[in-house]
C-alpha cells in the first residue's frame, strides 16, 4: 500500500514535432540552443556532469543522469527545495519525432511548484518549437 504522504506528482508534456530526433537532441543538449528556449546554462550531455540553469527568477542546479543520444536525456532539477528528475524521451515517427518530457518528484506539499511547472513547461515547449523551426 502506498503511503499518500510519500507519493509524488509528475508533470508530463508530450508533443509530435515535425523535426528529426537529431535536431531536437541538439536543442536539448547544446548550451547556446538551450539558452534560447529554456535558460542560461553550462550544460554538457555527459553523465554525472553538474550544471546550472539560471534565469531572472533564480537558478536550477542539475546533474546529468542518462545520455542516450537522440533517444533519452535525464537530469536532476533542484530549485527552491524541489528535488525532481527530468526525463526527455525522443521517439521517431513517420512525420518527425514524438517528444515526451516528464518532471517527477513533486511532493504533495509542493503544489505551487507543481502548478508553476505545468505552466512553465508549456511556455518552454512553445519556445523550443520556435527554436527548432528557426535553426538548421
Amino acid at each position: 500500500m502506498n503511503n499518500p504522504a510519500t507519493e509524488t506528482l509528475s508533470v508530463i508534456v508530450e508533443r509530435d514535432l515535425p523535426f528529426p530526433p537529431e535536431k531536437i537532441w541538439r536543442a536539448l543538449t547544446q548550451p547556446h540552443l538551450i539558452q534560447e528556449w529554456l535558460m542560461k546554462n553550462d550544460f554538457k550531455p555527459l553523465v554525472d556532469h553538474r550544471f546550472k540553469f539560471s534565469a531572472d527568477w533564480g537558478a536550477v542546479d542539475g546533474q546529468v543522469l542518462v545520455v542516450e543520444p537522440n533517444k533519452t536525456l535525464s537530469y536532476t532539477w533542484a530549485a527552491y527545495g524541489l528535488e525532481s528528475v527530468i526525463v526527455w524521451t525522443l521517439t521517431p515517427t513517420h512525420t518527425g519525432t514524438h517528444l515526451r518530457m516528464e518532471q517527477s518528484g513533486f511532493r504533495p506539499d509542493q503544489q505551487q511548484a507543481y502548478h508553476g511547472a505545468q505552466g512553465g513547461w508549456q511556455r518552454f515547449f512553445a519556445a523550443l518549437e520556435q527554436v527548432l523551426a528557426r535553426v538548421d
